[in-house]
């Protein structure tokens, strides 16, 4: 994983703000979309990465997770990204097994963008 990555995923840690199990769950997917062929970095998966981190500690704290209103807009972004969309889904079962709670459907479309916008930048 790249440095500057993996230190935006250690502050969170070290700040308190994310579990470590979080973050290895976190880091576990960043380094399965690497193996994918994505271009897994601070520029393209930074924002990703503080999101998922971030919903997953709400989640596991049973605390509200944000809200991502589907518009048609983003409806018909997400029908252009059906890969994104399935992976988004398949993160979601991950994160119920680990945590016991899927993600709400509003953030697997929200993830769902994150994943499509990575994948659009990888070459």
């Amino acid at each position: 994983m790249e440095a500057l990555l993996a230190q935006r995923i250690r502050l969170f840690v070290e700040s308190g703000q994310v579990r470590p199990e979080i973050a290895g769950f976190v880091r576990a997917e960043l380094d399965a979309l690497a193996a994918e062929g994505c271009a897994v970095t601070e520029e393209t998966a930074g924002m990703l990465t503080s999101h998922l981190l971030m919903a997953l500690t709400r989640l596991e704290n049973g605390e509200p997770v944000e809200e991502f209103r589907t518009d048609d807009l983003v409806a018909a972004e997400l029908a252009e990204h059906p890969r994104a969309v399935r992976r988004a889904r398949a993160v979601s079962i991950r994160v119920e097994r680990a945590l016991g709670s899927p993600l709400p459907e509003s953030e697997i479309n929200f993830l769902a963008m994150h994943l499509a916008l990575l994948r659009e930048d990888t070459p």
